[in-house]
Parts: structure tokens; sequence; C-alpha cells
């Protein structure tokens, strides 16, 4: 039997379902959807070829790793090398391309990986953009706006750009929860979703191998599968479902850890003595103050080391999410710098307090029914958040803070986010004209600061 409506779940499809009624709108919001989709590919192209090759987080300790899979598949002992202990899908991607334009020189083969990361960032924005649609129907805005969160977004834009697995992973990692949340939308008989389990288990366990925090993604979809399935009265269907997807995940992703446990007697290292220099950095300690304490400062003052943001790990993810804390991207001095930095951090306090009321409604509109994505993405977001604490408090290091960290959550930030913010745009008023005009200056400067060589040449620490 078909569950009840109340008249509060009428209430809230009436706030999500809040789209034009105008074609013109509509189309209008279409075209601007494709418009900033070419820019959003256009600034990673030319980043992509402008960027030095060693610039970035740990480039040059990555290119060492793939220069290593050149000479032999083998993989390296995890303490044979900085990069060594990470999972190997990336770093043999590269190697495959190394080896087809030479291993000798890594300015090509870094150059193509960027082009790999580029094109599977934005497919995963594509993803996105597809779930918002799918549960949202008609709301052009709403997938525009979702779109260009992401498009924009400064930490995906530097991770693109840089030669690195942080991209590659959250794009997996967003293929696997959109493809699970759209199965919870879009019922099929049991053959079609047992095959696309198996595709959620797929990326899943190819994110995992590319990255740690993408086996995130598998408890996420199981916890939200087993609760629909009690929610439904259909608990052995969606139990075959997790089965499904845990198997193919473990088996594309998991024989690396296995791996590990059986050669070195850990699944993954911490503390390796290659790593010990980190030791060197501050703050060195971390306490609960830390979790809690965000200083206004970080708006005028938005550099990781400074003092202010070394105890604040929530600060620090902030400018490192939104602008370039750890200055690797822009360059290390300048006012002109911390002028454009302070602009982008207060314009994205609007999309980051939209996600919050966007996450609030997902949590009622998941108490009230089923059937809805919501709650894989919302058990994603509490899974990767809890993970960094754990991972930042075991590493109480200025370098450890990243908001690159957060990318595998990037679907439900621009799912959870659009939502009030479409509401916002609708109509007309000042509540529309000063929402249109905060989204685009926030664009509008990310494209400026992040588009590398046309303002600036960075840093690259």
């Amino acid at each position: 039997m078909a569950p009840r409506t109340t008249t509060a779940q009428i209430a809230l499809d009436a706030r999500s379902n809040d789209r034009p009624r105008d074609g013109t709108a509509t189309g209008g919001s279409r075209t601007a959807l494709w418009v900033v989709f070419a820019v959003g590919a256009l600034l990673r192209l030319s980043n992509a070829v402008l960027y030095p090759t060693f610039f970035g987080f740990d480039a040059r300790f990555n290119w060492e790793y793939v220069q290593r899979l050149c000479l032999g598949w083998e993989l390296p002992p995890p303490d044979a090398g900085w990069s060594f202990a990470h999972p190997p899908f990336f770093y043999s991607l590269a190697a495959v391309l190394a080896r087809g334009v030479g291993c000798a020189e890594p300015a090509p083969a870094v150059f193509m990986m960027r082009l790999v990361s580029t094109a599977a960032g934005l497919a995963a924005i594509a993803a996105t953009v597809a779930l918002v649609r799918r549960v949202d129907p008609g709301n052009e805005r709403r997938a525009l706006i979702a779109a260009g969160l992401l498009l924009f977004l400064p930490a995906h834009i530097q991770m693109s750009a840089s030669f690195g697995e942080e991209v590659l992973a959250s794009s997996l990692a967003t293929g696997a929860i959109a493809l699970a949340s759209w199965s919870l939308v879009s019922r099929r008989e049991l053959g079609a979703d047992l095959r696309r389990s198996a595709a959620v288990g797929l990326l899943a366990g190819l994110a995992w191998l590319t990255k740690l925090t993408g086996v995130l993604v598998v408890p996420a979809v199981v916890g939200a599968y087993l609760l629909e399935g009690l929610r439904r009265q259909q608990l052995l269907r969606f139990t075959r479902l997790c089965v499904i997807v845990v198997l193919v995940a473990g088996v594309v992703g998991g024989w690396f850890y296995a791996r590990n446990l059986i050669l070195y007697g850990y699944l993954y290292p911490h503390d390796l003595a290659v790593h010990a220099e980190m030791h060197l950095q501050e703050p060195g300690e971390r306490s609960l103050v830390d979790y809690a304490y965000v200083p206004l400062s970080m708006f005028t003052d938005s550099v990781s080391v400074g003092p202010d943001l070394l105890h604040s790990v929530w600060g620090g993810t902030y400018v490192t999410l939104w602008f370039d804390g750890h200055r690797h991207f822009l360059p290390t001095q300048g006012p002109v710098v911390q002028w454009v930095g302070t602009a982008i951090l207060l314009l994205a306090l609007l999309p980051t307090i939209a996600f919050f009321i966007g996450a609030g409604s997902g949590i009622r509109r998941t108490v009230l029914r089923y059937g809805k994505p919501d709650l894989p993405l919302l058990l994603l977001v509490g899974l990767t958040v809890a993970g960094y604490v754990l991972f930042t408090w075991r590493n109480p290091w200025y370098s450890t803070v990243k908001g690159s960290y957060l990318l595998g959550a990037m679907l439900p930030f621009a799912f959870f986010a659009s939502e009030p913010l479409a509401r916002w745009t609708a109509g007309r008023g000042l509540r529309r004209t000063a929402t249109w005009t905060a989204l685009a200056a926030l664009a509008g400067s990310v494209t400026l600061a992040f588009s590398y060589g046309l303002l600036w040449a960075g840093g690259g620490l």
C-alpha cells in the first residue's frame, strides 16, 4: 500500500518543485547551463595547458610513483617514497599514458592526465545535473545553479589542474552515489536493479582504488538501501542489492588493502617514516576547540599558516575549499590577492548557508517518506565529515586541512544547496536580484582568480 500523503509532504513538494512556469524562462536556464559548462570546461582546459607541471599538492612525488610504474608494474613498498602508499588506480592510468608518450619527460603525460581528470570532473558534474533534473523535473533553474556551484568551486578547479588523484576519486564516487540515488527514484524490475547495483559497486570500487575516501560511498549506499528496504517492507530485495555493491566494490577496490594487510600487516599505513617531516609542521596537536573555533579573520587573512587558521579546522577548510589557503595556485604575496580572497570568501557564504538549509530539508523529507535520494546523500555527507574529522585529529598539521578532501561529497553539496537557491532566484523582487547578483559575482571572481596566468601566475609552493 502506498504511504499516505500528509500536508507537510505536500508543502515540502511545493517548495522543492518551485520552478518557472514560463517556457521562455526554462529555455533561458537551459541555454545558460550550456554556457556555464562551456566556461567551466574552457577554464579547466586553459589551466591544463598553462599550469606548471609540478605545481600543486605533491605533484613531483606523484610523478615519482608514475616513473616507478613505468619501469615495471610491480607496486612499490609504501614507505619507499612520499606517495607510494597511495592506492594505484590514478598512478596506473598516468603510467599507461606516460608509456605512450615517453616516461622520460613528465610534461606530456601530466598534461594528458589533467585532461582525464577534467573529463571525469565534468562528467561527475553532468551526473549531478541529471540527478537534480530527475528529482525536480522542469526546474532548469535549479539544474543550472547545481552545475554552477561545482563548475566554479575553487577546490575543484585547482585539483583539476594539479597532478593528483583528488578529482578522479571524487568523480568516481560521485558517479556511484548518483547512480545509487537514481535507483531510489526510478524503480525497475529486480534484474535491472541488480545490474545497476553492480555498476554502483564498480564505480565505488574504482574510487576506493584511487583514494581511501572512496570507500565511504559503500556504507552510504548500503545504509540507504537497507533502510529503504525496511521502509518498503522489501528487505530481501534491497539486501541483494547491497550484497552486489559490496562484493563488486570489494573485488575491484579492496584487493589493494588486503594486499597491504598480507604483506605489511596493515590495511592502510599511518605515520610512515617517509612522512616524518610533517611532524615539524604547525600546530602539531589538536583539541576540541579547534573544531569549534572559526575566526572572522579568515575573510581578511586567508593563509592556512596564519596564527588564527592554524587552530581552526573548519576555518582552514573553508578557505581551502573556496579560495587557496595553501597558496599553491595563487601568488603568496600581495594585497590584491587578499582583496579577491575576501570577496570570494564572503560571497561563498551564500551557497554555504544554502547547503545547510537544503540539507535540513533533506533530513525532514527522509523522516517523512521514502523513495527520495536524500538518504544516501546525507549518509555520504555524514561519513565524509566524520572521516575528515578523524583524519585531521590523527594528523594535526596545517597541510592536512584541505577543502579538497571533501570533494567526494560534491554531489550532496550541489544537490542540497541548489534547492533553496532555486527558490530564492524565483519570481521577482529584491531577493531574486540579490541572489543572482551574488552568484554571478562569485562565478566571475572565481573565473578571473583561478584562470591560471590571466591575472597572475601562482607561487606554486
